[in-house]
């Protein structure tokens, strides 16, 4: 089996022996500095929207937990109201994804609307 049909599969299954373990100690620490950062946050209420649009304002991705919210909230609204005009501000892009997640970028950087593997 070559090496492509190993990493794309070659309709075979899989077992344990098929993967191997990196070591961690093995790679290296240092490296370039990073001119964007992926931030995680959990939304409850207005005031962590605050954080949220700072981090995009300089330059970094969010993606929000919004599972916290109640749907039928009007606080709901008004947070994706805010972030939405964030985004459009900084020329970034915003998706929700399903009911509990969020994606907030800046500028330059879009999110694709279509899932990785499944072409339409």
């Amino acid at each position: 089996m070559g090496l492509m049909s190993k990493i794309l599969g070659g309709g075979q299954s899989r077992t344990v022996d098929d993967y191997a373990e990196l070591n961690l100690e093995d790679v290296s620490t240092e490296s370039a500095a990073a001119t964007m950062q992926v931030h995680i946050a959990e939304v409850g209420s207005k005031a962590d929207a605050i954080d949220i649009k700072d981090a995009v304002y300089d330059g970094d991705i969010v993606i929000a937990d919004v599972t916290r919210l109640r749907t039928e909230d009007s606080t709901v609204e008004h947070i994706v109201d805010e972030l939405r005009q964030v985004a459009q501000e900084v020329d970034g892009d915003i998706v929700r994804k399903g009911d509990d997640q969020m994606i907030i970028t800046p500028t330059g950087v879009r999110i694709s609307r279509e899932k990785l593997g499944q072409k339409l």
